[in-house]
């Protein structure tokens, strides 16, 4: 059974992950109020990223794998940045000053998104 993870960018400018079988209902439940707690209290929520995996237990692995990134990396994901996500995901105790400095910069940037249409 195919699965998929998708980010929502929720009202507060913060991100919410998770995945599903079913992207089109459970991005309906999350917009309705039937959602996750995160996004209720959150509204209006807007679906900025997909991906899709041929069976729902590598996309759980995959949405757990993304929760634990910080808001940079997910950014970079989101605008398929894949350079920026390489420097991302080095090692912050290995590469120390450089990792803040980029860390920092991508922080300060304004953030355009695209809208992933379903449907």
């Amino acid at each position: 059974m195919k699965g998929y993870i998708y980010i929502l960018k929720c009202s507060d400018n913060t991100f919410y992950t998770g995945s599903t079988i079913n992207i089109e209902k459970r991005f309906w439940e999350h917009s309705n109020f039937e959602g996750a707690n995160y996004t209720r209290k959150r509204q209006p929520v807007e679906l900025v990223y997909i991906e899709e995996f041929d069976k729902i237990e590598d996309a759980f692995y995959r949405e757990k794998q993304i929760q634990g990134w910080g808001r940079s990396k997910k950014d970079a994901l989101i605008q398929n940045n894949f350079d920026k996500l390489i420097l991302l995901s080095k090692n912050y105790t290995e590469f120390g000053e450089l990792y803040k400095n980029l860390v920092g910069s991508f922080e300060n940037v304004n953030h355009n998104y695209r809208t992933v249409s379903i449907g």
